[in-house]
């Protein structure tokens, strides 16, 4: 399977490889300083900020990778009579009646949102049984506390 973002995703991920970059200075700065401290084998402050260089570097790396391998998605301008990739969907658990509103995006971009619905990985137990199915439709999720069973109730 491809590997999809929408564009509202990678514009998070291109803002924190830019923040990675803007604290790069003061990450190198902080490496200088305590290495003009002297004794580089018991000062804890230039191993401290040399590891959070390293993970800095490691985390910027990372995001320039997943970026060359990502294909942005327009779920705006994808037709809405079924469940695709960065779709807003509606559903319910049958047994519990309890609902929930789910955006179906790539594996990049599970964060909290403030537009009410809860991200949702499209490669995830309840997000892959869910393409492709239509409003009234339902579908199982295997759990590890047993099947669950979902029915979509709106697609936006």
């Amino acid at each position: 399977m491809a590997d999809y973002i929408t564009k509202e995703g990678m514009i998070r991920l291109r803002k924190r490889m830019n923040d990675l970059i803007r604290e790069r200075p003061e990450v190198i700065k902080q490496v200088v300083t305590a290495r003009e401290m002297g004794d580089l084998s018991e000062n804890a402050e230039y191993h401290a900020a040399r590891e959070r260089q390293r993970n800095l570097e490691k985390e910027y790396n990372q995001i320039m990778k997943r970026i060359e391998k990502l294909t942005v998605i327009d779920s705006d301008t994808l037709p809405k009579d079924a469940v695709r990739f960065g779709a807003r969907v509606t559903i319910r658990e049958i047994s519990s009646n309890v609902v929930r509103k789910i955006r179906l995006v790539g594996i990049d971009e599970i964060f909290e949102a403030e537009d009410g619905y809860e991200r949702v990985s499209v490669a995830s137990p309840i997000g892959k049984p869910m393409i492709g199915r239509k409003i009234g439709d339902h579908y199982t999720v295997k759990a590890p506390i047993g099947n669950r069973e979902f029915e979509i109730i709106n697609i936006s």
